[in-house]
């Protein structure tokens, strides 16, 4: 099996594929980086929010803040998805938000931005989300969004409002829960844009009172500041490849699966082309290209100086184009993307600049207080149960029936004496050592699979009756996932208001926890 990098990070290892090791806080708060103009920064993304209709006086706290010359910034980020899609894009946010405000000083201001990914153009990602309501329903939203065009594009419908509406008219839930997300909602889509402006409303709403800036790279005010970035990388196309499928190789040698691969004459670009779709640009050493046709680097190069918008980066070369924008002290990533990160270190010297600290993500799994009822009389954690919840109950139910056939001291107490059955007979015949213990393996194995069988059989027996296992699922696995990936934030909003928001936004920097909801 192979090792995995993300896991190996958090438990302080894998260092030798990132420029710092995890938790290096003092260390990346220490280091001198390029620095980056930070007057433009901050005026293209007042000119951003003034469009987006969020210019408020949390968004002008943080541009002052921003402004200060020794100003660093804790960056997230994360797809659009419907009504702010699963939880953890929410929690991402609040983690960038904790951990600015934990390493702010006067003297050296922290701030923390939320990337929104409005360049991604992966519709089936983005289009659909998952909520639960009080009934125990599970509400299941799609929208019909274009595809190969990026998010940032998608001229936001009417009729994704009316489905946002009817689900919310459906959703069982406290009326006056309901009307504070509905407020929520008919704020983001009240001034139209894109599919992205209602997302990024939607974050700015619920983090920046905690003082989060959400930022969005399609914007041309923005977008213009990352074109010398873009530029520079034009000139040496396949150079950033080179440098990930070069750690892939590293990562491959140490017994690693690599995230990203580059093929040959892949570059780390896409194209947004005149039919609106997004393709990767390929370069053969003269010239670049796309599916449909052929460009000079002058085309190129003329093109981002006439829409930079239009020239954009693929998932390798992202992270250092964002963080030669931003000055960038800590990066809050999941564990896809610190798989991603142990193969840009040496992406990020191309730019001349450093890797910054990767921060691993806060992770809640939300308990609502029947479901917290319910793993404490099965003495089970939620992780215990998303990851075998047959398993769970059946055992829980095996020990409330004493049903000793199914324990694991009971298949201890076989191991025992087959072990010491297989020693007497290898003191008799030395030459059936061998055979013995082969039959003691498989005995065992096949006395775990039966005792498996038997408890799953429990549960599902118990489900009929009662539904609880059914009930369990909908609330920690909806529709097969764990709940922060799949169930939508606001799901806890609809139904208790305000206090999932305050507890969230009470949490340490980095948190992973299983919270109660009051």
């Amino acid at each position: 099996m192979a090792r995995n990098v993300a896991a190996e990070y958090r438990q302080g290892g894998a260092a030798d594929f990132f420029r710092l090791p995890h938790g290096a806080l003092e260390q990346a708060r220490r280091e001198e980086r390029p620095d980056v103009d930070r007057a433009a920064l901050v005026q293209a993304l007042r000119q951003y929010h003034q469009d987006l209709g969020t210019l408020d006086a949390h968004v002008q706290g943080a541009l002052e803040q921003l402004a200060h010359p020794r100003s660093r910034v804790v960056v997230t980020g994360q797809q659009a998805g419907v009504l702010t899609g699963p939880a953890y894009s929410v929690h991402k946010g609040a983690d960038a938000a904790l951990l600015a405000r934990a390493l702010t000083t006067p003297d050296e201001p922290v701030v923390a931005v939320y990337w929104v990914a409005s360049q991604d153009h992966d519709a089936a990602e983005v289009a659909s989300t998952v909520l639960l309501d009080h009934a125990e329903q599970l509400h299941r939203l799609t929208l019909d969004l274009p595809l190969g065009v990026p998010v940032g594009r998608m001229t936001w419908q009417s009729g994704w409002t009316a489905q946002l509406r009817a689900l919310l008219d459906a959703f069982d839930a406290p009326a006056d829960h309901k009307a504070a997300v509905r407020a929520r909602v008919e704020a983001a889509v009240a001034d139209g844009g894109s599919f992205a402006d209602v997302f990024a409303r939607l974050i700015h709403g619920l983090l920046a009172p905690a003082g989060l800036v959400v930022l969005d790279p399609m914007h041309p005010a923005l977008a213009a500041l990352m074109a010398p970035t873009l530029a520079r990388e034009l000139e040496r196309p396949l150079a950033s490849s080179e440098c990930i499928e070069a750690a892939a190789l590293r990562l491959e040698a140490a017994g690693f699966s690599p995230q990203l691969r580059r093929p040959a004459g892949a570059t780390n670009l896409f194209l947004e082309e005149d039919d609106g779709q997004r393709r990767l640009l390929r370069f053969d050493g003269r010239s670049f290209s796309t599916e449909t046709r052929t460009y000079s680097r002058a085309e190129l190069l003329a093109q981002l100086a006439a829409d930079p918008t239009r020239l954009t980066p693929a998932a390798g070369l992202r992270p250092a184009v964002q963080d030669a924008l931003l000055p960038t002290l800590a990066f809050v990533v999941g564990p896809g993307e610190i798989a991603y990160g142990a193969q840009l270190r040496d992406v990020y010297a191309l730019h001349g600049l450093g890797q910054p600290l990767l921060w691993p993500r806060l992770s809640v799994t939300w308990l609502e207080p029947n479901v917290a009822r319910l793993l404490r009389r099965l003495q089970a954690s939620a992780g215990a149960l998303q990851a075998d919840p047959e398993g769970v109950l059946g055992r829980a139910l095996a020990a409330q029936r004493e049903a000793g056939a199914l324990s694991a001291a009971r298949l201890e107490a076989l191991q025992a004496e087959l072990t010491a059955l297989t020693a007497e007979i290898a003191g008799l015949d030395p030459t059936l050592v061998g055979a013995a213990g082969r039959t003691q393996a498989r005995t065992l194995s096949r006395v775990s699979h039966l005792q498996g069988l038997a408890v799953k059989a429990l549960a599902r027996a118990e489900d009929e009756r009662s539904g609880q296992l059914t009930r369990l699922k909908k609330h920690l696995l909806p529709l097969g996932v764990p709940q922060e990936r799949q169930m939508n934030f606001l799901t806890f909003l609809l139904k208790h208001g305000q206090a999932p928001l305050d507890l969230l936004l009470a949490q340490a920097p980095g948190t992973q926890a299983e919270l109660v909801i009051p």
